[in-house]
């Protein structure tokens, strides 16, 4: 069934994602825009993955396409050879809330809770979640979990996100532009906290950013230009978000 956990499989490199010939068509009145058009990507347990592209490249799309929360018009998409395209509503509900997490530039976090509270939300539904504790702990807020979202700072309020998203040990993180809002120094710790859940929970993850300078964090770099994949570049050795010449 399409949603259910599974260990990651490092050890095969079979790839969690296959993507092939995804394309998405929009229509508004008599204008059709191609945000993908015929995109084919394989993407593997572990890896930290960012997606490079100018507005309207199809970055967005496609990671929406990847987390379930739109289909391709066209192609196929598989998660551990399971068609995406082909589950129905309460599949695709499934899959995102067992196999997926999602890190918004926005944090939409709830006002009235404390940060461990917001966790909450989530280990409450999952299978086999994380203490919302363990969570807090693991983006560096272990001391800051009692406290409400007004009294927390940007980066802190991005970081209980990142907890949020993560306490329910999803094979899969989205990230979509998680440090726009944030100022450089305060980025830079959110991304060493999706770093870190990167390298402790093997969890693919799957940045989405207009910054190059990020290339260099990433096992592999994919450039979206119009619709479609212009280049895939492979880094041998990741860098630290720490070391980064931002």
């Amino acid at each position: 069934m399409i949603g259910m956990n599974a260990p990651a499989n490092h050890a095969s490199g079979e790839p969690l994602f296959v993507g092939r010939g995804l394309t998405k068509v929009y229509t508004a009145g008599e204008t059709e825009v191609r945000a993908l058009d015929g995109v084919d990507i394989d993407l593997n347990a572990g890896e930290l993955i960012v997606l490079l592209g100018p507005s309207g490249s199809g970055k967005s799309t496609l990671l929406n396409n990847l987390g379930g929360l739109d289909v391709p018009t066209d192609g196929t998409l598989t998660y551990r050879g399971r068609d995406l395209t082909q589950a129905d509503e309460q599949e695709l509900t499934n899959f995102r809330r067992n196999s997926v997490g999602f890190v918004f530039q926005f944090y939409n976090l709830i006002p009235s809770l404390t940060a461990r509270e917001n966790v909450a939300l989530i280990t409450e539904i999952a299978p086999d979640p994380m203490t919302p504790e363990d969570a807090l702990a693991l983006v560096e807020l272990g001391d800051r979990m009692d406290h409400f979202p007004s009294q927390l700072s940007g980066g802190q309020q991005q970081r209980v996100a990142i907890a949020r998203a993560i306490a329910k040990r999803p094979e899969v993180l989205l990230c979509d532009e998680p440090t726009g809002a944030l100022d450089v120094k305060t980025g830079i710790t959110v991304l060493e906290a999706i770093e870190k859940v990167n390298s402790d929970l093997g969890t693919l993850t799957v940045i989405i950013t207009h910054n190059s300078v990020l290339e260099e964090m990433a096992d592999r770099v994919i450039f979206l230009s119009d619709g479609k994949i212009s280049k895939i570049q492979a880094n041998p050795t990741r860098r630290p978000v720490r070391s980064l010449k931002w």
